[in-house]
């Protein structure tokens, strides 16, 4: 059984090349956290079903009260995570703008995090944000 994309939501600065990720107060998996006992599963794990993203990014506009437009999908990421519930699979999307949309974050009771900011994190979500840095910086 699979179950509905969940979303990693990043910013890259286009001229530094900062990448940092919304964290939000359940972690960096948006908008419903993994179940405690989840493993990521190999990045060689290739289910027959694959997500677009359209949907999952407006979604997230919405909950972040953004305009459409303002999240991009990351092509040609995707990472599985094993649950109880049945696969999961993560998607990465990006914030378009220039800088971060702090207000979103804070009306959100979230924030912008650097990967080295990510102790407090689970193990499973630690090595998403590590695939997905990895991922946008090539």
């Amino acid at each position: 059984m699979t179950v509905l994309p969940r979303l990693l939501l990043i910013h890259k600065h286009g001229t530094s090349g900062r990448v940092r990720f919304l964290c939000l107060a359940s972690g960096v998996v948006a908008f419903k956290p993994l179940p405690a006992l989840s493993a990521l599963r190999d990045e060689d794990y290739s289910p027959t079903i694959q997500f677009h993203p359209t949907a999952a990014v407006r979604e997230a506009e919405i909950h972040l009260g953004l305009p459409e437009g303002a999240i991009e999908p990351v092509a040609e990421f995707q990472a599985w995570v094993d649950t109880a519930e049945g696969d999961v699979p993560v998607l990465l999307a990006a914030f378009a703008g220039i800088d971060p949309p702090f207000a979103a974050a804070e009306r959100t009771r979230s924030r912008f995090i650097a990967i080295t900011e990510s102790r407090q994190l689970s193990e499973v979500e630690r090595n998403l944000l590590r695939r997905a840095y990895e991922h946008v910086l090539g």
